[in-house]
This record gives C-alpha cells, structure tokens and sequence, in this order.
C-alpha cells in the first residue's frame, strides 16, 4: 500500500472529539496512523494531541457531530480512492495513444494533461495544419482586435477551448520550474518587464510550437537539439 496524503481525513475518520485524542496519547495515535500509511504520521499526531489537550470544554451535541463527521470524512475517503482509480484508468488509457510519448517527453505533461489534451484536440492534429491553428484554439494566441479607425491592437480571442489553454499554460509553469531551456526563455520574459502571467503565456505558445512539431515529426523532446526519435 501507497503511502497516503489524506492524513486529515484518515484522522477524523478514526478520532473526531478532543477526549478521544486525549486518551489514545501521542505514541499510539502515531501508530495508528503509520499502520494506515499515513504520510508524517508523528507530526499530525502530535498536532491533533495538542489540540485534544487544549480543547477541554464540553460543546453541546459533540457527540452528533462527531459521528457527523466521522460519516463525512469516511464517504470523502471512498470518493478520493473512486477518483484516484478512475485517474489511473486515464493514465493507463493514456499511454495506450499512439501520441502518448511524444505528448509525455514535453516538460510539464503528465499522464493527465496529456489525456486533456489529447481529447481536446480529438485524438489528433489533423484539424490543426499548422501550430498558429492550434494556439488559437488553445487561448495563448492573440488574435488581431481592430476598427476602422485603429489596428495593430491584440486580444486574446473569446472563442478558445479553455480546457486545452488550462493545459497549456499549466505545463508551461510546471516547465519553467524544471526544464532548461523553459526557464531561460522564462527569465528572457521576465527581464523584457512581463509579468509572471504574460511570462508563462508567452511560453505556453512557444510551447505550442514545439508540441505541434514533434507530433509532425513524430519524435520526441529533449533539452539540447537535435531531437531523438520515439
């Protein structure tokens, strides 16, 4: 069994009055928590003791709604593991794609913003001929917005697949973290006096460009050119 973050939620499912927590004592509350692969199971217990010891005052129908949260806590527990199975049965659905390592070797995609991506765009690239097509559809492309009277202004256009711009840009922040080459084009932004928004957007589409030609290509990314096959 994985090691789980729900700690919080295992905790309340098990001990929800400070009395409780009072009597079961720091040493065997960090035990019963390890023994549910509670991640920093010593630290929460300590925490939740420390509560207990403060909280000495009766509160009316505490009894109620310990067992109220109890019941809520449990039915959260079972929907999180519903949602983490369901999110491995993407993944594995996933990586089945023809598209899947090429989609994967970019920086900041992981299993779930590549499913993301590739049901946004149907499968494929064949409704997009060049990458300025599917930028424009994704939210991270300006698109000219003008009068009789003025031109030159840009806007991002209204019309775009906001689930797709939502994956765009959020691998395009998880890249400026991690990979090289997005960091420095990042930092390049950043110094030209965009903000950290106008910064990540700009790379978003740069990284638009690559993704659509390493789909072409059917090859995959790495940080120093030229890029090796899949």
């Amino acid at each position: 069994m994985e090691l789980t973050d729900a700690g919080p939620l295992v905790l309340l499912a098990g001990y929800q009055a400070p009395d409780a927590l009072r009597r079961i004592g720091l040493s065997r509350l960090t035990a019963w928590l390890r023994n549910r692969k509670v991640r920093g199971a010593e630290n929460l217990a300590k925490a939740a003791v420390e509560a207990g010891e403060r909280q000495h005052t009766a509160v009316a129908g505490e009894t109620v709604i310990a067992q109220m949260v109890h019941t809520l806590a449990k039915e959260v527990m079972v929907l999180n593991e519903k949602i983490t199975e369901t999110e491995k049965l993407i993944a594995g659905r996933f990586r089945e794609h023809e598209l899947a390592e090429t989609v994967l070797s970019m920086p900041g995609m992981g299993p779930k913003l590549g499913a993301e991506f590739l049901v946004a765009v149907s499968g494929s690239l064949d409704g997009f001929p060049t990458a300025d097509r599917l930028a424009a559809f994704g939210g991270v492309a300006p698109a000219p917005h003008g009068s009789g009277k003025t031109s030159g202004n840009l806007r991002r256009s209204q019309r775009y697949h906001r689930r797709l711009q939502h994956v765009f840009s959020t691998s395009a922040l998880v890249s400026s973290w991690s990979d090289p080459n997005s960091k420095r084009f990042y930092a390049r932004k950043r110094a030209e006096g965009k903000s950290r928004i106008q910064a990540v957007l700009a790379l978003a589409r740069r990284r638009v460009n690559v993704l659509w030609a390493l789909i072409r290509d059917r090859r995959c990314y790495q940080v120093e050119p030229p890029a090796a096959a899949c």
